[in-house]
């Protein structure tokens, strides 16, 4: 693509320069959607002769937009580009294994077998010798001595397997996390204007000339250029950063950026720039985005309940691009100067993830601790068996066989470490979440964020919209209040006289989107089809009802006569359309929540359609009388009214003055039913203990009658219902600043907050969530479908974004989106959330099992026979079992509906409970207590040679190769167990429906007879005899029976048993990551040693851009900002609009060095640098 020049070409000469019979390139359009507002109104009138001209230069019609024809539809992609942005490369699986290699329990066991190796070959003069020890004890064991290089070489064997599963497992996580990306993309459709037909498509099938229809809550998929609008209004933060809406019309700013959010009103644009020709993937391509790294790990730690950051700037994934101010290390040291002054968001892993960081990490130290002591005992031994009882000297050339002794210890020692290290914990959880994902989509909810799954299974409190989540959203009007008579039903329209009847069709038809319609049914006999705002739906219906055609007056008055439109949001409540009457004058029709129209009434229809006075005391009349009644019968009130100018034109800015005055033509009644499902699923959620509350902006007694019928009020409850200005006046200060105090004694009672604005509701879900009333923190899932509720949904620890009824900005805003808007989906996320925890409870039990008993069983073994009754390649081989094989098994269990009998966890419970405790001890002492006996009296109970103190190189026994089946078998068994963590006495109830268990243990089975029969050497095993088979069987089976034995005795009554695996408490998080960007628990415990570190590094580093900017004149556009991730150093650019300099260092070394904005300046002083 040629840079274009800077030189706009005129039209006549635009036509030499077409691309493919197109009146303008790639390059101009692009060059046309950088300018803005008035440069952009001149650069379309004088050169392209406006905007129509601009659509017939582009061969598309304003009115009835592209044909869809194939051919043009594929030209118009060869020559303005595909409307999509190309996404970052995923890691080749090479990419993959390459990091997995970078474990260092691998790379330990790597160098270890590699010595091993090495040394099997290296034949030493003094093998012969026999003051060098034994080395291998019988002639024929000569060929055996030979193989000595096995075992190196099957541990580097072990390790290339466990390296190819994970990088296998982290390749599919990949992929899966590629189809969910694709999955959300695809989801997105965008209404599109062909052939007259208006019609959703998905974004990336829109190309340059498609008329698209933008209304309020959209997310612009391209840039274009505005045909017809009413009160645009656009956030355009994501692209300049400037959070003021921005008005868009025709004479004055008619450019629409891909990217940016539709906040107000409605309007047409026909499409000017697509995918990387846009503004949004011009920037994106500018930032590199395809070989942007940070993406994916920003995108995986997403908030918990942390302060936004508004100033976002959003990439195709929904990445924040924050800038955030310079930040370095050892500023610590001179934090607290600076944390009033810098306050910067701390993003906190979930919860889960929490609690195994800790875990893991405890583990893995007292791992190292064990494997530290084995060898060290191993090695102490070995010297004074040799040196000390034995009295042997050292001699040169027996220091070869001695050095092969000590890298078999070392690898004993390596191995316990591999085993005690839980690495298969990060494993389970991905498998678990991933699994759950995949299934969750089945039941409507689509993750956006992968740990969104798990926190639902600790969520207590679900503020839950009413309209479309607990109603069906199938709006009809049923009740209406005409010329002083309260029609219960819908009239005939003979009733109503000609012109009351006009009023009404032409007060709904044309103030109402054109956008809302209704279709003919898709079946014969159902019902008609709603398209668009629903409300409006139903005002439509009646007037179909009423045997009218609204159509015939939408073509009589189309869209682009519409005068002024004053369109529906959260503020107003209400819609007004102006248009000019033919007689001279204008007429304003309004609609809108019935209290809020009715008090800017002044005069009302009388049954002879003449407008009377409405006072003060007919409108409480109207509201006791009617709007009440209709109210508590579950219904929503509408007013419709109209007001004539006939004057002169007025001021049409000045709202309040316009909106006064009103006459109204009638109040109707619409009927909104509530989803049959519901009011079970409501009582599910109380039975699992979370409160569900309703937050609407509807009428409070609708509000309430619908409650009611859910089952979220029951008669006889003291329970509150507010409207949101009593709600603010009981929460709020003589400032009005919100006091948590004041908020603490309203919440836990409220049940319904009704007439609410997103600000409320964000209020709520803050306070909620910040309360320290109660033993724990509430976790508050919220759901959210219009624009306005993009805070709360991003404050809430999970937000629910509605598929069907939700905007572009609520999804985005959201971490599930409900592709039915069924509150019974948000059920079935609880019980999946619940699920994940489960899943990853009963790893953690059977795999901690499995560590206390290899870990003990190599430390003794080792220190009372100088070898490991689990040799390195068998624990490998346990170590792939219990970690890979078992994550699979244990973490892809199916939920029960019992998942929902119990309470949350909460956020502080332990990994671990007491229970859980009571069977790792319990399975762990059994399994003890039969290797000891085998390892230590098996030979007489099995009548073979022992395989204790074994000289090196000697063949496998029968004797270890009965332990170490024994010792797989118990684990296989123990799987079966691990399945239940509750205590329950039935391990087997439901192990048909998950086939993926089945067959893991089945298969593992299998494995392990033909490492047993055909194993040898490099598995230090050697064939068994059926009845030693079947002993071994018995043995394994024992688990099962122990298993019952152990779930019989009440946990109450053993009181030393202690949980393990808690959460962080705030104190913590506060106190140990201040100036971390996200808190990880594990870099936590790894940074107490590292700070000093990093000190001596960071301060280096600043020394020397200080003195190269002192050297450069001090003036750059970007300060690189350091940033400490755990280990390494990530360097950002920052942008700035402004230059920046270092102020000048006077201090110590620690003193850290502040940005200051001001304008270039050079080295002014002889300043000390440091």
């Amino acid at each position: 693509m040629t840079n274009p020049s800077d030189r706009v070409l005129p039209a006549n000469s635009m036509a030499e320069s077409r691309e493919g019979d197109f009146g303008c390139t790639v390059m101009e359009l692009r060059k046309l959607m950088e300018l803005r507002s008035r440069d952009a109104l001149t650069q379309i009138n004088v050169h392209y002769g406006g905007v129509q001209n601009l659509c017939s230069r582009l061969k598309t019609s304003p009115v009835e937009g592209l044909s869809g024809n194939p051919a043009d539809l594929e030209k118009r992609r060869q020559v303005f580009g595909h409307n999509v942005i190309p996404p970052k490369k995923p890691k080749t699986f090479l990419e993959l294994v390459w990091e997995a290699l970078q474990d260092v329990t691998l790379i330990i066991l790597e160098i270890a077998a590699i010595i091993s190796l090495v040394l099997s070959f290296y034949r030493p003069a003094g093998e012969e010798n026999e003051l060098c020890g034994q080395v291998a004890s019988t002639p024929e064991d000569e060929s055996e001595a030979q193989a000595g290089w096995i075992e190196g070489a099957a541990i580097l064997f072990s390790v290339i397997i466990v390296v190819l599963v994970t990088a296998f497992n982290d390749w599919s996580k990949e992929k899966q996390f590629r189809g969910l990306q694709n999955r959300i993309e695809q989801e997105q459709k965008f209404s599109i204007i062909r052939n007259g037909q208006l019609i959703q498509l998905p974004v990336a099938e829109i190309v340059v000339g498609d008329i698209a229809q933008v209304k309020y809550g959209d997310l612009l998929p391209a840039d274009g250029i505005l045909i017809q609008g009413n009160d645009l209004k656009i956030d355009e933060s994501s692209l300049t950063g400037e959070s003021d809406h921005v008005k868009k019309s025709l004479d004055k700013d008619p450019m629409l950026l891909s990217g940016t959010h539709v906040m107000e009103g409605s309007g047409r644009i026909v499409v000017t720039a697509v995918g990387v020709n846009s503004q949004t993937g011009i920037i994106l391509t500018l930032l590199g985005v395809n070989e942007d790294d940070e993406g994916e790990k920003k995108k995986k730690g997403k908030k918990q309940g942390v302060p936004e950051n508004r100033n976002k700037a959003k990439t195709q994934d929904g990445v924040a691009l924050e800038i955030q101010p310079l930040n370095s290390q050892e500023g610590i040291d001179n934090e607290e100067k600076d944390k009033k002054a810098v306050k910067v968001p701390k993003k906190e892993k979930s919860v889960l993830q929490g609690k195994l960081t800790r875990l893991a990490v405890q583990i893995g130290k007292a791992g190292l601790l064990m494997s530290a002591l084995t060898v060290f005992i191993l090695i102490l031994y070995f010297v004074i068996d040799n040196f000390v009882i034995n009295r042997r000297p050292w001699l040169p050339e027996c220091t070869p066989i001695y050095i092969q002794y000590f890298v078999k210890f070392f690898i004993i020692g390596v191995t316990v470490l591999v085993v005690a290290v839980p690495e298969g914990l990060p494993l389970a959880v991905t498998i678990s979440l991933a699994y759950s994902v995949k299934k969750m989509m089945k039941d409507n909810n689509l993750v956006r964020h992968l740990d969104a799954c798990e926190t639902m299974g600790n969520a207590t409190a679900i503020c839950s919209d009413k309209t479309g989540t607990l109603t069906m959203n199938r709006m009809t009007v049923v009740q209406a209040y005409i010329g002083g008579i309260h029609y219960r039903q819908i009239p005939s329209p003979d009733v109503f006289l000609p012109k009351v009847l006009d009023l009404i069709v032409n007060g709904i038809s044309i103030n109402s989107a054109y956008t809302s319609k209704i279709l003919p049914p898709e079946k014969e006999g159902g019902l008609p089809r709603q398209v668009g705002n629903k409300t409006e739906c139903a005002l439509l219906g009646f007037v179909t009802d009423l045997k009218q055609d609204y159509q015939a007056v939408r073509n009589e008055v189309p869209e682009e006569k519409l005068y002024k439109v004053y369109t529906f949001n959260s503020v107003r409540k209400s819609m007004s359309t102006v248009i000019r009457n033919p007689s001279g004058g204008f007429r304003m029709y309004s609609k809108g929540a019935s209290e809020i129209i009715l008090r800017k009434c002044n005069r009302i229809l009388d049954r002879k359609g003449e407008a009377v006075p409405f006072r003060n005391k007919d409108r409480d009349d109207m509201i006791r009388t009617v709007i009440e009644p209709m109210a508590c019968d579950g219904l929503r009130t509408i007013c419709i009214a109209y007001r004539d100018f006939n004057d002169a034109e007025p001021s049409w800015d000045n709202e309040n003055e316009i909106l006064t005055e009103l006459t109204c033509i009638a109040v109707v009644g619409i009927e909104d039913p509530v989803r049959p499902e519901v009011p079970d699923a409501i009582a599910k959620c109380k039975q699992a203990g979370i409160t569900v509350r309703m937050v609407t902006g509807d009428n409070i007694n609708t509000a309430r009658a619908i409650a009611t019928k859910c089952g979220i009020l029951t008669p006889g409850d003291d329970f509150l219902c507010l409207e949101g200005k009593e709600f603010n006046r009981l929460i709020r200060n003589e400032k009005g600043e919100v006091e948590q105090e004041k908020l603490d004694k309203i919440w836990p009672k409220l049940r319904v907050l009704a007439r609410s604005s997103p600000t409320d509701k964000h209020t709520l879900v803050k306070g909620i969530i910040d309360s320290t009333v109660g033993e724990q923190r509430q976790v508050v899932a919220v759901t959210g479908d219009g624009t306005n509720d993009g805070p709360a949904l991003k404050k809430a620890d999970v937000g629910f974004a509605m598929g069907i009824a939700g905007t572009d900005v609520a999804k985005e805003a959201s971490d599930i989106i409900l592709t039915d808007d069924n509150f019974t989906s948000i059920v079935k996320a609880v019980m999946w959330g619940r699920n994940v925890y489960d899943s990853i409870s009963k790893f953690l039990q059977f795999q901690l099992t499995v560590n206390v008993v290899a870990v003990i069983v190599a430390f003794t073994g080792a220190c009372i026979t100088q070898d490991s009754p689990l040799k390195a390649v068998q624990m490998l081989w346990v170590n792939l079992i219990m970690d890979t094989f078992a994550s699979l098994a244990l973490a892809t269990e199916p939920p029960t509906e019992s998942l929902l009998k119990r309470r949350p966890y909460g956020r502080n419970k332990p990994l671990i409970s007491r229970t859980m405790m009571k069977n790792i001890l319990g399975h762990a002492f059994y399994q003890l207590l039969v290797i000891f006996i085998l390892v230590f009296a098996g030979e007489k109970f099995f009548d073979i040679d022992s395989g204790r103190k074994a000289p090196l190189h000697s063949p496998p026994t029968q004797h270890y190769t009965i332990v170490f089946n024994t010792f797989v078998l118990m684990q296989l068994f123990n799987e079966i167990n691990s399945r239940k963590i509750h205590g329950e006495k039935n391990v087997f109830s439901g192990i048909y429906r998950n086939i993926i268990f089945c067959s893991v243990v089945l298969g593992t089975f299998i494995c392990q007879i033909f490492i047993v029969e055909f194993g040898g050497k490099p598995f230090s095993c050697t064939s068994l005899s059926l009845s030693q088979w079947l002993w071994c069987l018995f043995i394994g089976i024992g688990e099962l029976l122990w298993g019952q034995f152990i779930s019989a005795i009440p946990t109450r009554s053993l009181k030393f048993l202690k949980e393990a695996g808690h959460g962080t408490t705030k104190e913590e998080i506060t106190k140990d990551a201040e100036g971390l960007d996200e808190i990880d628990h594990a870099e936590m415990e790894l940074r107490r040693g590292q700070i000093l570190w990093f000190r001596g590094l960071n301060r280096i580093q600043t020394q020397i851009d200080v003195i190269n900017t002192f050297q450069t004149g001090a003036s750059f556009k970007g300060v690189l900002r350091r940033q400490n991730m755990g280990q390494h150093l990530d360097v950002k650019l920052v942008p700035s609009s402004s230059y920046v300099a270092v102020a000048p260092v006077k201090s110590s070394p620690t003193t850290s060095v502040p940005a200051v904005s001001s304008p270039p300046m050079g080295n002014q002083s002889g300043q000390s640098v440091p």
